[in-house]
């Protein structure tokens, strides 16, 4: 919104500022009613552990331009968020195109006692023709191509009591089929991105440089 955090009214309730479109001044109610569901059985212990996750991965005594040292890179956060949460069998949807990633860690995942059961985004062998896809709009027209199959990832991992879930790699899209019919809650350990090797940031740390024709609103 333009302002610092020190002047932010989401930061500083008491003197902080907010521009005319700021959520926290237009929409008070629904905010008071959010805050009212994190008291709710279900969710009351997984935001507090979330909450504190966060700081454990944080140096407080140690700050860099005002800001604490990291210290925990989002593997680490997840496992440590699983362990708070006493989680013991944990689900793992991933990316074919990923699966050497995905065995590494479902290696690391059940180093640290978390059961792993994974399963790739092409189960079921099911030809992309099946749900109406043109041979001309295949990566090989005239083949076979399997499609990618979440629905059933996540039937699959719901069929197996997974406490919760991770995606890796899954494409925009099917990783949204998968956070819907996912019974557990989901978290992102790798967000697809073919070019950047898998690290979407990256183009808005380029916005002003190498992509900033890419990144500019098309007509």
């Amino acid at each position: 919104c333009g302002l610092s955090n020190q002047v932010r009214i989401c930061k500083n309730p008491d003197t902080g500022k907010g521009p005319q479109f700021c959520s926290t001044l237009l929409y008070p109610e629904c905010i008071e009613k959010a805050a009212e569901e994190y008291q709710s059985e279900e969710m009351h212990t997984f935001a507090v552990n979330s909450a504190k996750n966060e700081r454990s991965c944080y140096d407080c005594s140690v700050e860099t331009a005002g800001l604490p040292k990291p210290v925990k890179c989002r593997i680490e956060e997840t496992i440590d968020f699983c362990k708070s949460m006493d989680y013991k069998k944990i689900g793992l949807a991933f990316c074919g195109a990923l699966h050497r990633e995905a065995a590494v860690v479902a290696k690391i995942f059940r180093a640290h006692g978390l059961e792993t059961v994974s399963v790739m985004c092409k189960v079921g062998g099911i030809d992309k023709a099946a749900i109406g896809i043109q041979e001309e709009e295949k990566l090989h027209p005239g083949r076979f191509e399997a499609m990618c199959n979440p629905i059933f990832q996540a039937r699959l991992l719901n069929g197996q009591k997974t406490e919760f879930n991770i995606a890796l790699g899954l494409c925009v899209g099917h990783d949204s089929l998968f956070y819907k019919y996912s019974d557990a809650l989901v978290t992102t350990l790798i967000a697809k991105d073919r070019v950047l090797a898998h690290n979407p940031a990256g183009a808005l740390y380029c916005a002003e440089g190498y992509y900033k024709n890419k990144l500019d609103a098309q007509p």
